[in-house]
């Protein structure tokens, strides 16, 4: 395993000299675009496993994505390594279907410090509701992105981070009432302590997550990817592409669907994803917005 290696992957070229916000901010947009968040090893008959050798080959050398406890473990690897002051956190993701956040702390992020400053740094979450640019963790302000405005609220030493979106126009009307739909304009995203995590406290999580009937994994075939002007994501055999503030405080969301052959081909074309064993694409109703 080497920076060089994941870099070429990504396709950054820019200084790693400085260990500052900006050195940060370009190393993770570069990560968002290049690696997809994406669970589809489940539905092709692979183990999703979390040993960081493991998890590199997959993302670097096989180029495929993988979910937050793939993608945040490499990115953090690659901090460290770079001279980043760097911790793992562990979050409880909101169901907006059930209204409320999940008993089992699911998803790993990253915590960084820079200068006394700690700032988040997830690109493991996906859709519109993945982070662009590594977010100050502070209470009740605001802090606007491409996506939208995303903000920390910490209470009794629980934070919380939420996202405004923006109006959306869908040109494909037989989707408006999608289910893939996220209806409220303020949605909550996941909660967490800044109790340091490693690893270890996610093995059971990861089988879990890719074994239970109950688990969101299990139920949808996801892969989405930022873009420069916003993301697009596959799931199960439903195409979108998303163009943020196409018009003032307006997303464009635009929806297809697929035929079963047109699967793999959108996956290499759009996502530079190419499966080694057959997908079985799956996309059971509800517990997921974009």
């Amino acid at each position: 395993m080497n920076l060089e290696e994941y870099f070429a992957r990504t396709g950054y070229k820019g200084s790693t000299e400085k260990q500052d916000l900006e050195t940060l901010t370009n190393i993770f947009q570069h990560h968002i675009r290049a690696v997809p968040f994406e669970n589809l090893s489940i539905h092709c008959g692979e183990k999703i496993t979390l040993e960081l050798e493991q998890v590199y080959n997959k993302i670097v050398r096989r180029k495929r994505g993988g979910w937050c406890m793939e993608n945040n473990q490499l990115l953090g690897w690659v901090l460290r390594g770079l001279g980043y002051d760097t911790s793992f956190l562990g979050a409880y993701v909101f169901n907006p279907h059930q209204n409320a956040y999940a008993t089992l702390m699911t998803h790993l992020v990253v915590k960084v410090v820079i200068d006394g400053k700690a700032y988040v740094v997830d690109g493991g979450f996906g859709v519109s509701y993945q982070m662009w640019q590594p977010m100050e963790l502070v209470s009740g302000k605001d802090q606007p992105q491409a996506p939208g405005v995303f903000r920390f609220t910490e209470k009794n030493g629980v934070w919380y981070l939420e996202k405004m979106r923006r109006k959306q126009y869908i040109p494909n009307q037989s989707f408006s009432n999608s289910d893939l739909l996220e209806k409220k304009e303020c949605r909550k995203v996941y909660m967490f302590s800044l109790e340091p995590r490693t690893v270890e406290d996610f093995r059971f999580q990861c089988t879990y997550l890719q074994t239970s009937p109950d688990s969101l994994f299990t139920k949808k075939s996801i892969c989405t990817l930022q873009t420069t002007d916003g993301f697009r994501a596959l799931i199960g055999w439903t195409l979108t592409e998303t163009t943020y503030n196409y018009k003032e405080n307006m997303d464009l969301v635009e929806f297809v669907t697929l035929e079963d052959e047109e699967v793999e081909k959108t996956l290499k074309e759009k996502f530079n994803i190419t499966l080694e064993r057959k997908l079985v694409p799956i996309n059971v109703k509800g517990s997921y917005t974009i």
